[in-house]
């Protein structure tokens, strides 16, 4: 993509994978929208969380961004970290806000994806947030019953604790 035919929606959303922040900044002064999504949904600070860019993050929502933003298949910034086990971008989004409880187009949560893929750093962030350990997907199941189904003794631990 060369940065004179790329739209500026595009290299925003370059800018949050690479974690640029001195680009993003320049973007925003713009007045591109903070929360401009793509095909898929994705904003920036989804991008930017996804990819562990932390001060990116921090940059965005300095800016507006809203850290609830859903993709097209429900998923949240907080989900993405979730799944990826990045604990202080986590932290970052429950301090500003993130809904712990918010559900994807399966009902899934931040801390089904956490201990349906072993983030054991992560369950412990959402639970003292308030996460909803009786919350069902739409197979019916809690994150209790994914960590059961993974053989995940650590995530029941944790789970347990509640």
């Amino acid at each position: 993509m060369s940065f004179y035919s790329a739209r500026p929606e595009d290299l925003m959303f370059d800018a949050a994978r690479r974690g640029d922040v001195a680009l993003i900044q320049e973007l925003l002064a713009t007045g591109l929208d903070v929360n401009v999504q793509n095909s898929k949904g994705f904003t920036p600070l989804i991008l930017a969380t996804y990819d562990d860019h932390l001060e990116a993050a921090q940059a965005l929502i300095a800016a507006g961004a809203d850290v609830n933003v859903q993709d097209v298949t429900g998923n949240t910034a907080l989900m993405g970290v979730s799944f990826k086990g990045y604990a202080d971008i986590a932290r970052l989004l429950l301090a500003h806000g993130a809904d712990v409880n918010l559900q994807n187009g399966n009902g899934g949560t931040a801390l089904m994806f956490a201990t349906l893929f072993g983030r054991h750093n992560i369950v412990p962030i959402l639970l003292e947030a308030g996460a909803d350990t009786a919350l069902r997907d739409v197979r019916g199941l809690s994150a209790r019953d994914l960590a059961l189904q993974q053989g995940n003794e650590e995530a029941l631990k944790l789970l347990s604790a509640q």
